[in-house]
């Protein structure tokens, strides 16, 4: 089980605090703290018979202290954002999570290689989900993939998903797993490469970083593009074991007309013997003022050594009544 308590110092020691809900100087209810927010969970800490006193600063980003303490049936929570402070009283502490499937997720923020950024993205978003919130949030076959994030091939040592100013660094991340190795040898033996498996066997003797980029490499090789495609596969496989997000009856007849119109021409260019994949971008389903959705065609290019693919996006907004 879950203790919602740790996870709420684990926050406070990030020195994270941000509340849903409650734009008033003063209010009452039930309070929701953000927890893990990404593709694939939504979740939040839930104060319980909760009410704040304090000028809670929304889009504050300084310095963040807290101090929890307990008189007789009510926690109090007094929180400083710099010079400003907020105390929050409470009775006790749920945890609110929601599942999504992540599998046709797509963010193109660093070019190049688009198709092995979407798995770093995939399975490093799926080992936070895993790490947070536990094996109850994730499949067994999840908690094998999610290894890989410990493999630098193929993490954000080579393939990094995000521009370098966001990325959260880790302790030795050019030192691969056990696990990650387990999981990349079955892999290949799963696809019948046994060129790779001679590579990775090479690198698995020299586990240093230019084995781990000579094997990053060999993965946008034509040759090796069952490994990958088999691994996508899986992926979008255990991704879809949950439900897609839902914005509204009227949002998500604009979403889905967008991902309609998306197939249609991934169709024509199946046609046309042109593999493509329809991949989406959307918000969290806590967005108030404005839903934000894109449609991407990843068009695959063969070359004649590397794979690679064009990027097509097609785009619509939509924004709530007020």
């Amino acid at each position: 089980m879950l203790d919602t308590f740790e996870m709420l110092e684990e926050l406070l020691e990030q020195e994270q605090f941000e509340r849903l809900d409650f734009s008033s100087k003063e209010a009452s209810g039930d309070i929701r703290l953000v927890y893990l927010m990404n593709d694939a969970v939504e979740s939040f800490l839930i104060f319980q018979n909760a009410s704040l006193t304090g000028n809670y600063l929304e889009n504050y980003e300084g310095s963040l202290k807290a101090s929890l303490s307990q008189e007789e049936e009510k926690y109090i929570l007094v929180v400083w954002q710099g010079d400003n402070v907020v105390t929050l009283f409470f009775e006790d502490l749920d945890l609110e999570i929601h599942l999504y499937n992540y599998g046709e997720i797509g963010h193109f923020w660093v070019p190049g290689y688009e198709y092995l950024r979407q798995l770093e993205y995939r399975i490093a978003i799926a080992r936070d989900k895993l790490e947070y919130l536990g094996k109850e949030a994730c499949t067994q076959e999840e908690q094998e993939l999610v290894q890989l994030a410990d493999f630098p091939p193929l993490n954000y040592c080579c393939y990094p998903a995000v521009p370098q100013k966001y990325i959260v660094p880790k302790e030795e991340p050019w030192v691969p797993s056990a696990a990650a190795f387990q999981v990349m040898e079955k892999l290949i033996e799963e696809a019948g490469d046994r060129s790779l498996a001679r590579l990775l066997h090479i690198y698995k003797k020299f586990p240093y970083p230019l084995a781990a980029q000579v094997f990053a490499w060999a993965l946008h090789r034509n040759r090796h593009a069952r490994v990958i495609d088999l691994l996508t596969e899986k992926i979008k496989n255990v991704a879809a074991t949950y439900p897609n997000r839902s914005f509204g009856e009227e949002k998500d007849r604009q979403l889905n007309h967008l991902l309609s119109k998306a197939g249609k021409l991934q169709e024509k260019l199946a046609q046309d013997g042109v593999h493509a994949e329809v991949l989406r971008e959307e918000p969290f389903t806590i967005a108030r003022d404005s839903l934000d959705f894109q449609v991407f065609l990843m068009i695959w290019k063969k070359g004649w050594i590397n794979r690679k693919v064009e990027i097509k996006r097609l785009e619509e907004k939509c924004v709530e009544e007020k």
